[in-house]
């Protein structure tokens, strides 16, 4: 029997030779596939039966943008995607143009069109503490795509149907970066919210975003950052970004503690610092770098800036402090002066310099390791000549790139080949002719062919795979060592070293031979 409801359909045939469809159909017969038109609200029409035939090809497969190239609207000013992120970022959204899914061939442009738009939302959020609070429009099956906690809020199986949410521990502007991923797949960071985008990732997981939030600081931390990155690091769980911080403050630790970051640390981070082996720091900064984050702390605690506050907000974290290794100078003149210590333990401590026997202490007593220098020397050999190495304010420079980060401590330099003598040396290092690190300084040459270190006043930062320039001018006794039989690429442990010569270079120096033997680094 031939069913009623069969008889009353009209069959249409249509043969599809789109070539995306076809190559990844299989060689065997081809199906068929039945779909029904709705009926339209003004007469009701019979079921339509569309039979989709498809005919084998060797075609490449091509994209619906190859298919469907972009047709150039009419105005193209206000209907390129472009323009629909810059009026959504403000939440001022124009009404698009009729028929407005055609002017984009692929989904991620029409995707794009619905940030921050609130064409067809069905959730909007009131973002930011109160005060400084932003609605914001959301479609949450682009949302669910994108993040599996939107997902489980719109639908989990305690998903509530709440037109708008309150989001008050994350900031707007984090908010629409996060959002400006999910719907436009693009990553838009910035210094001032980068954190607050890597909490807001973090918060709704969003692991790719959370990684270039992590790649972007790890990229733009330098001593002044670093301490701060450190407490935002573990809180947020990130190992790898952890470490890059503990580089930065180990081989920078003075500029990292005189830094106006370090006093935003928590206390746990402080505690960390202070503790910190490997710290390359005197004493006598760490402990006033240690007072400053007291005072700091006492205002954000509303406490009087007294001496007694001062102690009771860095607690047991005091006595980490190795007052008893600082230069009897630095603790005469500083320390015993600051009042932060009782008249006990500046006497125990003024013992503890003189005294044969020593009183115990609560303060730890031995000194921090510290980072051990390591030297890359570039020469295979070096010698002298009567008339050669001759210094007469003229430069000696070389260039290098690593490929690590690592820290210029300063150089090794060669001295007299007739005798012991004095040289004064003026150092420098720039990048792309901006001078990062100098000092002036002297150093005493004994007539070896020895290197002599000169060192900057703090390590300069070196990134990877980009040439800098390493200059000196001596003055001296102008018959000195010179190197020999110079390397292009030198291995130095884990970091490869590379040489080519500066055209800053006046006195003869380059990668065969010369002056700067040696480059003398933290890694």
């Amino acid at each position: 029997m031939v069913d009623d409801k069969e008889k009353n359909m009209k069959c249409l045939t249509f043969f599809l030779m789109l070539p995306e469809t076809v190559k990844n159909r299989s060689k065997k017969s081809s199906k068929k596939a039945n779909t029904t038109t709705s009926s339209s609200s003004n007469s009701k029409l019979p079921p339509v039966c569309y039979e989709i035939i498809t005919l084998k090809t060797k075609k490449k497969k091509k994209m619906a943008a190859d298919i469907f190239p972009r047709k150039k609207p009419a105005n193209s000013s206000t209907t390129t995607v472009q323009q629909y992120h810059q009026q959504n970022l403000s939440n001022n959204n124009l009404i698009p143009a009729p028929n407005w899914q055609g002017l984009y061939p692929t989904i991620r442009e029409r995707n794009a069109v619905m940030f921050n738009n609130d064409l067809m939302a069905d959730v909007h959020f009131v973002v930011g503490p109160p005060g400084g609070t932003q609605r914001l429009p959301g479609h949450k099956y682009v949302l669910a795509v994108g993040s599996s906690v939107f997902h489980a809020m719109f639908y989990g199986e305690l998903a509530e149907d709440k037109d708008e949410i309150r989001i008050p521990d994350v900031e707007p502007a984090a908010f629409l970066a996060m959002l400006k991923y999910i719907y436009c797949d693009e990553i838009d960071l910035a210094a001032d919210t980068v954190l607050a985008t890597l909490y807001a990732a973090k918060k709704y997981i969003v692991p790719h975003l959370a990684r270039a939030c992590v790649n972007f600081l790890e990229t733009s931390l330098s001593a002044k950052n670093a301490c701060v990155l450190l407490s935002q690091s573990c809180l947020f769980e990130e190992p790898d970004l952890t470490q890059r911080c503990w580089e930065v403050i180990d081989a920078q630790a003075e500029l990292a503690l005189k830094s106006e970051g370090f006093c935003d640390i928590d206390f746990q981070t402080l505690e960390s610092i202070l503790r910190r082996e490997t710290l390359n720091a005197k004493e006598i900064v760490v402990f006033d770098a240690a007072l400053n984050w007291a005072e700091v702390e006492c205002q954000r605690q509303d406490l009087a800036l007294s001496i007694e506050n001062k102690r009771k907000v860095l607690g047991k974290a005091l006595y980490l402090i190795r007052i008893p290794t600082m230069a009897l100078d630095d603790f005469a003149n500083g320390a015993a002066q600051s009042g932060i210590l009782t008249l006990n333990e500046t006497n125990d401590i003024f013992l503890w310099y003189t005294a044969a026997k020593k009183p115990e202490l609560q303060f730890v007593s031995k000194a921090r390791k510290g980072l051990v220098p390591q030297r890359c020397h570039r020469f295979q050999s070096c010698a002298y000549r009567s008339n050669q190495w001759r210094y007469r304010g003229r430069c000696d420079s070389i260039q290098f790139a690593v490929d690590k980060r690592v820290f210029i401590a300063g150089f090794g330099l060669y001295g007299s080949s007739c005798g012991s003598a004095e040289y004064s040396a003026k150092i420098e290092l720039k990048r792309q002719g901006v001078v990062l690190g100098q000092n002036l300084s002297k150093y005493f040459s004994d007539g070896s062919s020895s290197t002599f270190p000169v060192w900057f006043e703090y390590p300069v930062q070196i990134e990877p795979d980009t040439f800098y320039t390493a200059s000196v001018i001596l003055d001296g006794n102008e018959l000195s060592y010179f190197g020999q039989e110079g390397m292009t690429e030198v291995q130095c442990g884990k970091v490869t070293v590379q040489f080519q010569c500066s055209s800053d270079s006046t006195n003869g120096t380059g990668v065969q031979g010369g002056q700067i033997p040696e480059l003398i680094f933290y890694a």
